[in-house]
C-alpha cells in the first residue's frame, strides 16, 4: 500500500527501525474477487514467534486480515498495547459480492478494533462514520502524495479522441465503473487499471479504452495527459488516486460523498455533484495550475508524522518498531 510503504520511508528517514510481518514467507491463499492479494494461511505460530522475538517499542496493525488477526491476539495474550488503521470501507465492499448485512461486518470490525488503543482512519467523513458505528478511540492519519512523480506535463494524448476523461484504480465492483463508463461524454473514456469486473466492462462498454494497470512513471504519464479524472466510487475512504491526480494538475469529478468530500475542498481544483456527467464537463474548464498548487499542499512527512505521534508504547523497553500488515 502507498501509503503504508512512505510512512515507512519516512520512519526510517528519521532513524526508526521498521519490521514488517507480510504475507511473504507464509503460506498462503489468493483472496476471493481479490486474487492478486495474497491471504495468510494458519500464521498464527509464525506471527507469535517473531513478535515475541523483536519485542517491540510499538505495534501498529494495518489490516484486519489473517496476519492483522494472528498480531492482535498475541498483543491480547501478552498484555501489549497496538495501534489499528481502517483503511477501507469493507463492510460495503462485502455486501455487494456476498450479500453479508452491513451490521454483521461492522459488529465484527468493532470487535476487532475495540482493543486497539488508537483506530487510525485517514478523513473526517470516515470518522463520523466509524463514531455512528459505535467505534471508539478514533484518531486522524491524513495521506500524502509524491510530487516529484506525480506532476505536470504540457503533453497530452495525441492518439484518442479528446477531451479525454480518466480513470485510475481497481476495476472491481466496488469502485462504481459502470458510473463512469455509462456516461455521455464528449472524446474518451480511458480507465487504467485491472481487476475482476475487467472483461466484463470491456464487453459492455466497447468504446471505452482499457490499458490495465500502470505503475511509476508511466502511471503518471496517464494522469499528465488527461484532461479530467473521474472518479465515480462511493465507498472509498480517501482516494489517493484524487491527490495523485491533482498533483498532475488534473482537475477531479466525482461524487459528493466520503473521500471526494474530504480532499476536493476548493471548487477551484475539482467538481463534486450527483450528477457525475456534468461535474466532468465543469472540470474541463478548471485552472491546471491552481490544481496543482493545492496538491502540494499535502506531503507525506507530515502524514507520517501523524502516524508516528498516534502509536503507543507497547511495553518500557527498547525495540524496532512492527507492523502487521
Amino acid at each position: 500500500m502507498v501509503s503504508l510503504r512512505n510512512t515507512i520511508r519516512w520512519l526510517e528517514k528519521w532513524g526508526h527501525d521498521v519490521h514488517v510481518l507480510s504475507p511473504l514467507g507464509f503460506r498462503t491463499m489468493p483472496m476471493p474477487t481479490y486474487p492478486e492479494i495474497p491471504l495468510a494461511l494458519f500464521p498464527g505460530r509464525k506471527v507469535s514467534a517473531t513478535m515475541a522475538e523483536l519485542d517491540a517499542d510499538a505495534i501498529h496493525i494495518a489490516t484486519e486480515g489473517p496476519l492483522g488477526i494472528a498480531a492482535r491476539a498475541w498483543c491480547l495474550r501478552n498484555r501489549r498495547a497496538f495501534t489499528t488503521a481502517y483503511h477501507t470501507c469493507f463492510p460495503e465492499y462485502v455486501k455487494p459480492r456476498f450479500g453479508v448485512p452491513l451490521g454483521v461486518t461492522y459488529a465484527w470490525l468493532r470487535r476487532f478494533h475495540g482493543a486497539s488503543s488508537a483506530i487510525l482512519v485517514a478523513t473526517p467523513a470516515i470518522k463520523e462514520l466509524l463514531d455512528r458505528q459505535g467505534f471508539r478511540n478514533i484518531v486522524d492519519w491524513s495521506r500524502g502524495v509524491d510530487t516529484e512523480l506525480f506532476k505536470p506535463s504540457a503533453t497530452r494524448f495525441s492518439d484518442l479522441r479528446q477531451p479525454v476523461f480518466v480513470f485510475v484504480g481497481r476495476v472491481a465492483v466496488e469502485k462504481n465503473l459502470p458510473a463512469f463508463l455509462g456516461l455521455d461524454l464528449p472524446g474518451t473514456k480511458l480507465v487504467v487499471g485491472d481487476g475482476p469486473q475487467r472483461k466484463e466492462l470491456e464487453r459492455r462498454y466497447p468504446d471505452a479504452v482499457f490499458v490495465g494497470a500502470k505503475i511509476g512513471t508511466e502511471l503518471a504519464s496517464y494522469f499528465q495527459r488527461a484532461d479530467v479524472f473521474v472518479f465515480p466510487s462511493r465507498t472509498d475512504t480517501f482516494g489517493l488516486v484524487l491527490l495523485e491526480a491533482m498533483a498532475c494538475g488534473t482537475p477531479v469529478a466525482a461524487f459528493p460523498v466520503r473521500g471526494p468530500i474530504d480532499v476536493v475542498k476548493d471548487p477551484a481544483v475539482g467538481v463534486l455533484d450527483e450528477d457525475l456527467g456534468a461535474a466532468a464537463m465543469a472540470a474541463l474548464s478548471l485552472d491546471r495550475d491552481k490544481v496543482r498548487r493545492y496538491a502540494e499542499k499535502y506531503s507525506w512527512e507530515s502524514c507520517s508524522r501523524q502516524f508516528l505521534s498516534s502509536l503507543v508504547p507497547a511495553r518500557s523497553m527498547e525495540a524496532p518498531l512492527v507492523q502487521a500488515a
